[in-house]
């Protein structure tokens, strides 16, 4: 799950000024390299969390679990104040990752393995799991309990029944599908295929692709704030910002080799894995307004809804 980067990696542009503090949601940024999660939203330290941090998921009382493929562990985090509270050893390249609704389970792609493994928060034990196409990358999971999968190595999307771990349906979409997102009413699935540069919205009442439209060079990390859908394009350094119907709203540069992309409060951060920062843009003006730097090869970053405690550390 490492590649390598050094070749690719410029030096670093200059900062720009982070932006006040809001009250409410708390924006937090994983990096592989440096091994650390920053909350970017505030001028806090990073906190160490242990190398290969790779995905990141949130259970309702605030605490954020970390995949580490490999290291082959998962830890969690207590948010306020970025104590690792435990590491969980996982047989397998744990990647994807969502918490129930009650956060005493938490649901793991398996990378190398290709299968869907449920899991005790607290211990690790496994619950159960089902065989998935190869490469699961991207997973969400609804409020009906259902997971949606990417299958990178397959081309589809699996939907799973998170209760039951049966299969509902799998979905074609385009080529190596990576990240996704749900909008916020759920009625819609976002899905960025890396390989075919395009984005997917899938009914999800219906299970089936709606519509594929264009987005930038290798879409690797998507999000929804209110009508509006955010592609982070790996190979263009940019974000795609596309409507409702998919119709291409704005381009915005950002830093080297965007990945993960939260959204708060009419503000996206997105993690630019190659330039080690993260950008701050402005969703009324479509432009990037800041830049932080942060450690190492940050790549998901992932948004609490509420103030769990204070910084990250």
């Amino acid at each position: 799950m490492r590649r390598a980067r050094a070749s690719l990696r410029p030096a670093l542009a200059a900062v720009l000024v982070l932006l006040p503090l809001r009250a409410g949601a708390a924006v937090y940024v994983a990096s592989q390299d440096g091994g650390a999660l920053t909350r970017v939203d505030v001028p806090s330290e990073a906190a160490p969390v242990g190398a290969g941090a790779a995905a990141l998921a949130a259970a309702p009382d605030g605490t954020l679990y970390l995949t580490h493929p490999d290291q082959r562990a998962i830890s969690a985090v207590e948010a306020g104040t970025g104590r690792v509270l435990r590491r969980l050893p996982f047989a397998g390249q744990p990647f994807g990752l969502a918490v129930s609704e009650d956060g005493r389970a938490l649901f793991v792609g398996d990378w190398q393995g290709g299968r869907l493994v449920r899991i005790d928060a607290r211990s690790g034990a496994v619950e159960a799991e089902i065989a998935l196409g190869p490469e699961p990358a991207g997973l969400v999971r609804d409020r009906a309990g259902r997971l949606f999968v990417a299958e990178r190595g397959s081309d589809s999307v699996a939907v799973v029944d998170g209760a039951t771990m049966t299969r509902l349906a799998r979905i074609g979409v385009g080529r190596a599908p990576f990240a996704l997102a749900l909008s916020p009413d759920e009625r819609r699935l976002y899905v960025g295929n890396v390989r075919s540069n395009d984005l997917t919205a899938i009914d999800t009442a219906a299970l089936t692709a709606l519509a594929t439209r264009p987005a930038g060079r290798s879409p690797y990390g998507v999000a929804v704030q209110a009508d509006l859908i955010l592609v982070t394009n790996q190979e263009s350094a940019s974000v795609s910002v596309l409507d409702a119907d998919l119709a291409l709203r704005a381009t915005i540069p950002v830093g080297r080799y965007p990945e993960g992309i939260a959204v708060s409060e009419g503000r996206a951060y997105v993690a630019n894995w190659f330039s080690d920062d993260v950008s701050v843009i402005d969703l009324t003006q479509m432009r990037e307004v800041a830049r932080r730097t942060v450690p190492g090869g940050p790549r998901a970053a992932l948004t609490l809804p509420a103030e769990p405690g204070g910084a990250a550390r």
